[in-house]
């Protein structure tokens, strides 16, 4: 029961920052609006038991890419506000898909039942002796071809950021 109240906090705050995000004015509070976003998104894995890709998923997008983003809005100093006002078809065309977003949404979570969708024998799948046991034996060829995809990609990097030619 109370991890519902955290799942219906969780998601209400992902979808109010998700929101500010594109409301904000000025492009730092989105930024951080969307930090905001990505830590909620964290506590979703945290609740479905899968905390190994919750920690991943505030190292990477969280802390790196965030960083960036935020060092790149700073860079630019986009601060100055000279947006042109929208017209008014273009408001009326994002009211009307909102409300057919909102009469999708009510017609999803009438017929949705939270407790069919529970199914105690996947309380452990989302841990980390598990993730490996199915990574290294499932799926351990694409794994590897992964790897040496992204071995290939950093090496084409720092070929293409030398200076001098090859």
């Amino acid at each position: 029961m109370f991890t519902e109240y955290i799942f219906f906090f969780l998601s209400v705050l992902a979808l109010y920052s998700a929101v500010m995000v594109l409301a904000s004015k000025k492009p730092i509070h989105s930024v951080l609006f969307l930090t905001l976003t990505f830590f909620a998104i964290a506590g979703h894995y945290v609740l479905l038991n899968a905390q190994f890709l919750a920690v991943v998923h505030v190292i990477v997008y969280a802390g790196a890419i965030m960083v960036l983003f935020l060092f790149t809005v700073m860079l630019l100093n986009l601060n100055n506000d000279e947006r042109s006002p929208k017209p008014v078809w273009a408001k009326t065309m994002v009211s009307i898909a909102s409300g057919m977003l909102l009469l999708v949404l009510i017609g999803i979570f009438r017929t949705y039942d939270i407790k069919s969708a529970a199914d105690p024998t996947l309380t452990q799948i989302g841990l980390v002796k598990n993730l490996g046991q199915i990574l290294f034996h499932e799926f351990l060829l694409p794994f590897e071809i992964s790897s040496v995809l992204f071995l290939t990609a950093m090496v084409g990097a720092v070929l293409l950021g030398k200076k001098e030619q090859i």
